[in-house]
């Protein structure tokens, strides 16, 4: 069985919203089978999805806390940061950690770092303190074609929802990423430019609207390719 196959087989059982989860009362209500997976392709941690057409109900600060928490510990984003921190090392970035043990631990530790400092702030504490809704809104395939639904994917690292349910510019996304790429000041000794910062600021927002492409299409990519692994599927 493929590390893929695997993935979907632990988490179909949990495709719908556990009740016992403290952010499933903003699910509950929807199908099951449009309950987000909890992780895209069994690696990004998908726990701030929710679907566009449903009943808006904001979430509580306990509950932007604990989106944050899982999307910052859930345990494939160990393995990716090692590989991530490997690939990094080939390419000799951050070469002030130089190589060896020594070098791959310190790309590890400042990659993961960057990552809890963003996901807290983007995901937890500036959403509590400026009252905006972390969770992306996904469209679905019957919202609109496949152009569309990329550039809305990309573009909700600029806007987001209010606790009112009010579309706004998404502060918490924008600021949070400065403030961690900021941060980061004191542990990239040799990148604390102002061309550094704006460079690691903009990686984030790519990537992370990048993930929210992904987190739009997976719901589709693995209906169409991965279904028919599932114990009784139809072939």
């Amino acid at each position: 069985m493929t590390f893929l196959n695997l993935a979907f087989a632990q988490d179909s059982p949990g495709d719908g919203p556990d009740p016992a989860d403290p952010i499933a009362p903003a699910l509950i209500g929807k199908p099951a089978a449009a309950a987000p997976d909890k992780r895209v392709f069994g690696v990004l941690p998908n726990y701030r999805t929710a679907e566009r057409s449903a009943t808006y109900e904001p979430l509580t600060a306990h509950q932007k806390f604990v989106i944050a928490t899982k999307d910052t510990f859930d345990y494939p984003l160990f393995i990716l940061g090692g590989g991530l921190a490997g690939l990094a090392q080939i390419a000799d970035q951050h070469e002030n950690f130089g190589q060896g043990m020594q070098g791959f631990a310190g790309r590890y530790a400042t990659a993961y770092t960057d990552q809890f400092t963003g996901n807290y702030l983007t995901e937890g504490i500036l959403p509590i303190l400026l009252h905006e809704d972390p969770r992306y809104f996904r469209i679905g395939s019957g919202g609109g074609g496949a152009w569309y639904r990329i550039g809305y994917a990309a573009s909700r690292i600029f806007v987001t929802k209010t606790d009112s349910g009010r579309n706004t510019f998404n502060f918490a996304e924008v600021l949070g990423n400065g403030i961690s790429a900021a941060i980061a000041n004191g542990y990239y000794v040799d990148e604390r430019s102002a061309a550094d910062n704006v460079t690691r600021l903009s990686t984030q927002l790519a990537t992370d609207a990048l993930s929210q492409v992904l987190k739009e299409f997976w719901p589709d990519i693995k209906r169409k390719y991965f279904a028919r692994h599932r114990p009784g599927a139809q072939p």
